[in-house]
């Protein structure tokens, strides 16, 4: 080969290089533009994971487990039955508090039978207080007479008109008026006493009957709590969902409050994101989320921001920081951001509660 054509193939390799040199630097600087352009425009975190509700299923009572009636993992629908527990015990109380309002219901009757005949007996007093008022009306009339006739035949046998018979007839009839007379008002004045002591009577039974009431109505009460506690022997599902962290069987002893389970309703999940506090001032609710899930590589699904939390999640952890000391080391906090995914992505449930996720929150178009 001539020196004339090496030159010629040198410069030709030349031209090439800078060429690519310059689609390189070229396509850098488009890269860079777009990189930079996309952190403008969207935010990401790693620091973020599929959130949902855990109903933790507990026993308000204590007892013995004696069916367990649900599986690990296994899906049950709201009031399916979980756990019976043994209820011999709470029957026999039942079955006591019962015995305990009968009789007292017993007694409740005997109190109002009492109340029945005292009302009766008053009705009587009455009648009879109303009669003792007419005869000593007519008592009185009747001495009102016999004063009249008396006077009439003392005149008549002082001018000797009338005999010593007639005076003496009508001067014994004149005392018995005055004796009738007083006998009825006496009588009066008793059925009146009577009458008192039988209202005192109904008084002090109508208080004796609503005592019994109250015993009546506090012996149902414990009947109605005794019964209540019979009914925690059966746990119910609270919510459609997925049982886990199952761990309770058949003949375990437990405690009221005790965990013995979680239901987890995968049909209201979302996404809690832990943006970093330099990050949350260009989110706000209601903007579009791009979400890639670990466990579905490649895809892309859609989402919306749904909050912020109030606090970053240092604060609400179980022993907050202390930054009064002297040692203090500022760090960068996180606040949780509640993004709801658009729909589920994924059918049968496949989305587990602490999925990893990686959101990407669209602060501008």
């Amino acid at each position: 080969m001539t020196k004339e054509g090496k030159e010629t193939g040198n410069h030709g390799r030349r031209k090439i290089a800078i060429l690519l040199l310059i689609i390189i630097v070229i396509s850098a600087v488009v890269g860079l533009y777009a990189y930079v352009t996309y952190k403008k425009t969207h935010i990401s975190t790693d620091d973020a994971f599929v959130d949902g509700r855990i109903h933790t299923i507990s026993s308000k009572i204590p007892g013995t487990i004696q069916n367990v009636h649900v599986h690990d993992n296994e899906f049950i629908n709201k009031g399916a039955i979980l756990v019976d527990l043994d209820e011999k015990d709470y029957t026999v109380r039942v079955n006591q508090a019962m015995s305990a309002l009968d009789a007292e219901k017993s007694k409740l009757s005997e109190f109002e039978t009492n109340i029945e005949v005292t009302r009766k007996k008053l009705s009587e007093l009455i009648f009879l207080v109303t009669s003792a008022h007419a005869n000593l009306k007519l008592r009185e009339a009747e001495l009102r007479q016999s004063d009249l006739d008396f006077k009439r035949i003392a005149t008549l046998y002082t001018k000797k008109i009338a005999t010593e018979e007639q005076f003496e007839k009508t001067k014994t009839l004149h005392a018995v008026a005055s004796v009738r007379r007083e006998a009825a008002e006496a009588q009066v004045k008793q059925s009146k006493a009577s009458l008192e002591t039988q209202h005192a009577v109904i008084k002090q039974t109508e208080s004796a009957y609503n005592a019994q009431k109250s015993k009546v109505k506090q012996k149902e009460e414990l009947l109605a709590a005794e019964e209540l506690q019979k009914s925690y022997t059966k746990i119910y599902a609270p919510i459609d969902g997925y049982i886990t962290k199952k761990n309770v069987e058949t003949g375990n002893q437990i405690q009221a409050g005790q965990p013995l389970m979680a239901v987890v309703p995968l049909d209201d999940i979302w996404i809690t994101a832990n943006y970093k506090e330099t990050q949350i001032e260009r989110v706000k609710p209601g903007q579009k989320v791009d979400i890639r899930i670990d466990t579905y590589p490649g895809k892309v699904f859609h989402g919306t921001v749904h909050s912020i939390m109030a606090g970053t999640g240092s604060v609400f952890s179980l022993f907050p920081p202390e930054n009064a000391t002297g040692n203090y080391v500022k760090v960068v906090q996180r606040i949780p951001v509640k993004i709801i995914m658009d729909n589920t992505p994924v059918t049968d449930h496949a989305l587990r509660i602490g999925m990893s996720v990686v959101p990407t929150i669209v602060v501008e178009q």
